[in-house]
């Protein structure tokens, strides 16, 4: 490393096959990882109004650490995505609407924190409404 760039010997990169296979395989790797990451989209790009995107920064500050939005890839809890276009709750079998989800958020369920004594009823209610949106 010369002045932060890390320089390569020009024979390693252009050594014959060997090298051209080495850096392929290099550009394939960084484009496979590159393709899994989207830019997040703002609440305007979103469509959200007021009471949804103050939601999504509830969600963003205590949910989404086990909960993505749009996946469940990585997440010790089940995915949001859809959670009210669906009839049950994924885990619990309960139906999922408001009431129901409102009483996991405020009571807690199996690993899932309670948070009655962290959010305020309006937070939980926007929460709810951004909820909606995924």
């Amino acid at each position: 490393m010369i002045g932060g760039e890390v320089l390569i010997p020009h024979s390693f990169i252009f050594n014959g096959k060997l090298g051209l296979k080495v850096l392929t395989l290099a550009i394939l790797g960084i484009s496979a990882i590159g393709c899994d990451i989207e830019r997040r989209k703002s609440d305007a790009e979103l469509g959200l109004n007021a009471q949804q995107a103050a939601g999504r920064r509830i969600y963003d500050q205590y949910c989404d650490r086990c909960h993505a939005p749009y996946s469940s890839r990585g997440r010790h809890g089940p995915s949001m995505k859809h959670i009210f276009k669906q009839p049950y709750l994924p885990m619990s079998g309960m139906p999922a609407n408001d009431d129901r989800v409102r009483d996991v958020i405020r009571m807690g369920r199996d690993k899932m924190p309670a948070y009655s004594q962290v959010l305020t009823e309006q937070q939980i209610a926007d929460l709810l409404a951004y909820l909606h949106t995924l």
